[in-house]
């Protein structure tokens, strides 16, 4: 449950620099078409109208947009990710820009945030490329008003090993296959995920570490445990 360290992180941050262009769409391919109806699982009932957000780990802002449309505009967001191209990218696609709207660029465990400000913190298929888990959630604990909800959709490890090995075969050996269909060799970088994915937590391990940080877990999961849709409460 360590994350993936400095050395594998940086690999990782390369291989989403390069694939900015084909990012969204590869994504949407190799999660068979469900990721936004996870993210929207995730975000609806937990942002309210005038909320403030940490959109951790935002790549092009897909959590961002959900949760905008959720408080009809309303909301202030934050997008915070670690990769300023990708925030270039993102701020194009947001023009104009809605009011409240700023970027920052930044990692999870150290992040430029005070304490106690934020009504909730979301991460769309971010958290996993942490550099040191167990950190990155003390740090977004840290940032969270209290009452506050840390929103998290990402891959999920399942705690049964047969149906974890399908997982790992479908993200080894298929995940390729369908990023190469959509987006050519760039999309085969994608096959960084599958590291990414082993040092990913089991399901039940995310759980607890989170237990650890917050007062309340509500901890969903989708296509037979490959996919979790979580809302941890301080």
């Amino acid at each position: 449950m360590s994350g993936l360290g400095h050395g594998y992180w940086g690999e990782v941050i390369e291989v989403l620099r390069l694939v900015i262009p084909v990012y969204d769409k590869v994504n949407r391919a190799i999660s068979l078409g469900k990721d936004m109806k996870f993210r929207l699982k995730g975000i609806h009932g937990r942002v309210h109208p005038g909320n403030l957000l940490l959109d951790a780990g935002s790549g092009y802002g897909n959590m961002s947009r959900i949760a905008l449309n959720e408080t009809n505009g309303t909301s202030k967001i934050i997008m915070y990710d670690p990769i300023p191209e990708m925030l270039a990218a993102a701020k194009h696609s947001f023009l104009p820009g809605p009011s409240g709207f700023t970027m920052s660029s930044g990692v999870f465990e150290y992040m430029p945030f005070r304490n106690n400000i934020f009504d909730a913190v979301l991460c769309g298929y971010s958290l996993r490329d942490a550099i040191q888990l167990r950190s990155a959630i003390s740090e977004i604990s840290r940032v969270l008003k209290l009452g506050g909800r840390l929103i998290i959709v990402d891959l999920g490890k399942p705690d049964n090993p047969v149906i974890q090995a399908c997982v790992s075969f479908y993200l080894r050996h298929i995940l390729k296959i369908l990023a190469f269909a959509v987006a050519g060799k760039v999309g085969l970088k994608f096959q960084a995920l599958y590291g990414t994915y082993c040092r990913w937590p089991k399901n039940s391990e995310l759980n607890n570490l989170l237990k650890e940080y917050f007062s309340k877990v509500d901890f969903d999961t989708e296509l037979l445990g490959g996919a979790v849709i979580v809302a941890a409460y301080k």
